[in-house]
Order: C-alpha cells, then structure tokens, then sequence
C-alpha cells in the first residue's frame, strides 16, 4: 500500500500540466501528467490515482468522457475538472456525475490546494 497519495492530471497544455504539477508536489504528493484522457488510461497510473485532476476540452476523449469511463469501471477516484471554456452544461453535468470541483482557468491556486485535499480526505474516509 502506496504512503503517498498520487494525482493525475491531464491536460493538453503543457504550461498547465507543469504548473498544477508543481502546486500538487509542494502539497507532498506523487503527481504524473498526461497530455490525453488515452495517454492517462494507458498509463500505469490509472488503479493507483488517489485524485484525478482533468480538463475538460482534450483532444480526443474529453474530460466528461474520461469521468464517465472511469465510473463504468467502478473506480471511485475523485475528479476536479479544469477548464478555459466553463459552460455551465459541462460543470451541471460533471458535479452531478461525482465531481468534487469544477474550476474556469485561471484558477486560484489556493482553490485548488482545498479541492484536492478535500478529495482526497473523502477518499480515504470511503
């Protein structure tokens, strides 16, 4: 059993994988990126991901695709969604599938630091 709870994010730009990467890190926690929602499902990561931070906008599968993936699969792994395009359609339709935050980039990074330990805290009082 892992000591150390790891954060997936997924992003398809690069400046936001490495920022939200760092800010994750700074909290003492594993953090992987992935450009994709494929890159992140063929990767290693998927069954030990404590949080999931994605986009929603990715090329290819987007963001709400992925969440209801990984709810088919019976993975029960929190999901924050980030987004440059925050349509209210998108943010109804992810929170009522289980998000535990929707946020419009830029983001504050505070909000975030909360939604993450906050996800992560429900994760481990399941």
């Amino acid at each position: 059993m892992q000591n150390v709870s790891i954060v997936s994010i997924i992003d398809d730009d690069e400046s936001v994988r490495l920022a939200v990467k760092s800010l994750v890190r700074s909290l003492g926690l594993l953090a992987y990126t992935f450009a994709s929602a494929e890159e992140f499902l063929q990767s290693p990561h998927v069954g030990d991901t404590s949080c999931l931070i994605t986009d929603v906008q990715l090329p290819g599968m987007n963001g709400l695709k992925l969440q209801s993936l990984v709810l088919a699969q019976g993975r029960g792994v929190p999901i924050i969604f980030v987004t440059a395009f925050p349509e209210e359609r998108f943010q109804k339709r992810a929170l009522e599938a289980g998000a535990v935050g929707f946020l419009s980039k830029p983001f504050d990074g505070q909000t975030l630091i909360t939604l993450v330990e906050g996800a992560l805290k429900r994760g481990r009082d399941t």
